[in-house]
Order: C-alpha cells, then structure tokens, then sequence
C-alpha cells in the first residue's frame, strides 16, 4: 500500500501571520515539521504544498519537494486536494505545516488503521491525545474532540466539549493536525466545499462529520505542539533548546 504524507503550507495564517518562516531552533517551522516527516521513513512520498512564493523559493533552494498551489483553498485538506493526483498512492496524509513535533509513533498508528480495515470501510482517521495543562481546555486554539465508544469523532470545538456542568473528574481530548485519507474520499470532500458548522468554528474536520461521514480518531500519548500563536513558538524554541541539551 503506497502511502504519501503532503503538508499544506499557508503563508497567511489568520492568528500567526508567517509563522511556517519563522525560525524554530536553526530551521523554519515549516523545514522542521517536513524534517520530521522525513526521518519517520513511513512514506513512499512527503511533499510541501504552499501558497507562498517565498516557502516555495527556499524548499526549491534547498532541492526538496515543493509545489506551488492556488492562494483561495478554504483549508489545508483542499490545498493538498488539488494535488493529490499527481501522487501514485492509496492512502494521502495531510500534516498540517505548524506541526513540527509530530510523532512517528503516531503517524504509524494511523497507517495501521488503513492496513487492519481489510473491507475498506473507514475513509478517513485522525490524531488525538489527552489534554494534561488544563489552560488548553478553554484555549479557542486548542481544538477539542469527544468520541464515541469506538473512538469516532462525534464532534470537535474551539469551546471546552463536553460542557461539565457538574465538575465531574473528565480527561479532555486535543486534536492533532493531522489526517488520512484514501485517496478518492480526499478528492470527494473536498470537491464538496466548505459547510456551514465548519465555517463557524474554522475546524476543517468539522466538514467530514456534517456531511455525515465517521472519522476514526487514534489516541497518542506523545507529545506535540502546533504553532498557533507567537507564544506557542516561544514553547517550541524552549523544547528545542532543552532536547539539544539532553
């Protein structure tokens, strides 16, 4: 099964403008999270997809894999939606370009979802873990998940979900900026534009469960960061500093 991992990279972000350039150790965000694709050797292929002629002059600069896209896609998933076809594989990742300390063992966990659904019933799956700061529960730029019993996205919100109305001990999930899909559901949705839920709460996850498709959600327990915000990226240089002093 051919599997290729595509990183959608928006210049413009609407909360960190430029934050894929910004330097994150000795690298960009953008080169460390590619970087770390790469080393995971779980993909056939990994390219950088951006609407930004100035990722696409340095990664050029630099011989790895870049394309340019057009500047409109509503979210990451249509950006790499329009180059999907250029790539021989089953399975289309889509990491998003903020998420530099994206785990292998993660990323694993979900190639192994596609391989264990021999009739092929699942189209698409998703990353998760346990919220452990409880600033991140009311944080709008942490998105959170509730699943159901066989861990199916039921939802997902910038609001803390579900609302605890009575204080009960709960673990709160975040979601991770990744997804994969086989690759004829990638082109399907994103054909489909962006729906009315998802252009409320800007969560392009949203769009799959409001036109009634399931989203397999696997739980990691390593760590990750995405860059938000300027103070996420001052967390990440800190993490960098302290994993180049361990």
């Amino acid at each position: 099964m051919k599997i290729s991992a595509l990183i959608p990279a928006r210049y413009n972000s609407r909360r960190f403008p430029g934050k894929l350039m910004k330097k994150l150790g000795k690298k960009t965000v953008i080169l460390q999270t590619y970087d770390s694709v790469i080393k995971s050797k779980l993909f056939d292929k990994v390219c950088v997809i951006t609407d930004s002629k100035l990722i696409f002059d340095d990664f050029k600069k630099k011989n790895l894999n870049v394309l340019y896209s057009k500047t409109n896609h509503e979210c990451g998933t249509d950006r790499i939606a329009e180059f999907s076809h250029k790539f021989d594989s089953e399975i289309i990742f889509n990491v998003q370009g903020d998420e530099p300390f994206i785990d292998k063992n993660g990323l694993k966990a979900l190639i192994n979802v596609f391989k264990d659904d021999t009739e092929k019933r699942i189209q698409i799956a998703s990353l998760m873990t346990a919220i452990s700061d409880k600033n991140e529960i009311s944080n709008p730029n942490v998105v959170k998940v509730v699943v159901d019993n066989y861990n199916f996205a039921m939802y997902f919100s910038r609001q803390a979900i579900p609302f605890n109305i009575e204080k009960i001990t709960h673990n709160y999930l975040k979601h991770i900026g990744v997804y994969a899909f086989r690759k004829d559901f990638l082109k399907k949705i994103s054909a489909q534009g962006k729906t009315k839920l998802e252009s409320l709460e800007k969560i392009e996850a949203i769009r799959f469960i409001e036109m009634g498709y399931k989203i397999k959600m696997v739980m990691t327990d390593k760590f990750s960061i995405g860059i938000d915000t300027k103070d996420d990226l001052m967390k990440a240089n800190e993490i960098i500093k302290i994993k180049k002093n361990d």
